[in-house]
């Protein structure tokens, strides 16, 4: 399968060499407009397959699944080089800092340092006998989590039977066997100081102020809590981005809730419209409409929202970026919405709160079947579309945006 990326490039995570075409209107290359080929990891043998990629802020991952199983790295000092020490990974995480690897036995963070021989941190397990049972997705792993900071491993509890894991910027979302879907995140504090006055606001900030949690308020959750708007409704996926989630049911349908000010909801967003329409109303969690010639622009939704792409199709996976989000169909089309300024939406936009087709796949008959974006970047896995029109599909389970900016 081949992977295609575009987006912010500053540090060379999609592309070192950028043609005129890829780089649209920025002739520095620190955007990649136009999706461009991954460049796969070359050995004696001949070019290994990307089966994977995960991606941060300024780094991105691939992993090669046939071959040495390695991980081949995109990024700071790091383009197109070999992490040595990857042989026989299975699967990886990358943020700014670290580069979270997995293997049958164990679990490794590695800090994002060249001079370093041995891992910052590590975990064993119990041999498992080869086979497609014991593959292992991060974030999950061996009855709990691995988190993008120390420390590391979080347990989860046992009834919560997780599936999948997605995290955000300080918030997580989980998928259970069952297709219910539980959501957490932790507060902090937060300390302002206004200039020329001699007082300070102190306050607790809580990651949930934007409505990523779903549970219809903007308090914090320090431990896994059912999604109750969703109840009853089974869910096959689940992504978090900076301080939005998205999840997709069985039957295809998309919903979202969280922070929508670029339109990564795919809802009308005020800071994309308020310039363009005098007549408005704004509302952080209502989207009633308040009379005939107003329409309601949605900051926050508190609640989970049903998201129609037009025209009606079923989605099979979904990915977010920091302040973007991206879903693929189950014809092998690939939408993307919300913030664009780097080229993360694949096409001619700084922002868009509808879902639209990035063309690129389409024009040129390739079926997209998986999405994964980093924060300010997207990459999406496509093969050559099936003359029979078979359905496109490919199941992602874990999702990791690890510095949302």
């Amino acid at each position: 399968m081949r992977w295609f990326g575009f987006g912010f490039n500053a540090f060379r995570q999609i592309t070192e060499h950028v043609d005129e075409y890829s780089k649209g209107d920025d002739a520095s290359g620190v955007k990649v407009v136009n999706p461009t080929e991954i460049s796969c990891h070359v050995t004696g043998s001949g070019c290994t397959e990307i089966s994977d990629i995960t991606a941060s802020w300024s780094r991105r991952a691939s992993l090669h699944l046939d071959g040495d199983r390695r991980v081949c790295l995109g990024g700071p000092f790091a383009h197109g080089a070999l992490h040595a020490d990857t042989g026989g990974c299975r699967s990886a995480v990358i943020t700014e800092s670290h580069l979270i690897l997995a293997f049958s036995d164990r679990v490794e963070a590695w800090e994002q340092d060249d001079k370093q021989k041995t891992p910052t941190w590590s975990m064993k397990l119990k041999p498992q006998q080869e086979s497609s049972d014991s593959t292992v997705h991060l974030p999950l792993f061996a009855e709990g989590y691995i988190s993008t900071v120390p420390p590391f491993y979080r347990s989860l509890a046992p009834q919560l039977k997780a599936k999948s894991l997605a995290l955000g910027a300080k918030h997580a979302v989980l998928l259970s066997v069952t297709g219910a879907v539980h959501t957490w995140g932790l507060g902090r504090y937060f300390v302002v100081m206004r200039q020329y006055c001699k007082w300070i606001i102190t306050t607790l900030l809580s990651p949930n102020s934007h409505g990523q949690l779903g549970h219809g308020s903007l308090t914090s959750e320090e431990e896994p809590r059912t999604l109750e708007a969703l109840w009853g409704v089974s869910m096959s996926c689940v992504a978090a981005g900076g301080w939005h989630s998205v999840c997709i049911s069985d039957g295809g349908d998309l919903y979202v809730w969280g922070w929508n000010e670029s339109g990564q909801l795919g809802l009308p967003s005020r800071a994309l419209r308020k310039t363009q329409k005098p007549n408005t109303v704004a509302s952080e969690t209502d989207p009633a409409i308040d009379g005939d010639n107003k329409e309601v622009f949605i900051s926050i939704q508190a609640f989970p929202a049903l998201l129609d792409l037009n025209p009606p199709c079923d989605v099979t996976v979904a990915s977010c970026g920091s302040r973007h989000t991206a879903a693929v169909t189950t014809k092998g089309d690939l939408y993307t919405w919300g913030w664009g300024e780097y080229g993360q939406l694949g096409y001619q936009t700084s922002c868009s709160d509808e879902p639209r087709r990035v063309e690129y796949f389409t024009e040129r008959q390739m079926c997209v079947a998986d999405v994964v974006c980093g924060s300010w970047n997207t990459f999406a896995a496509v093969k050559e579309l099936d003359p029979v029109g078979a359905p496109c599909l490919k199941y992602r389970n874990t999702s990791v945006d690890s510095s949302p900016l």
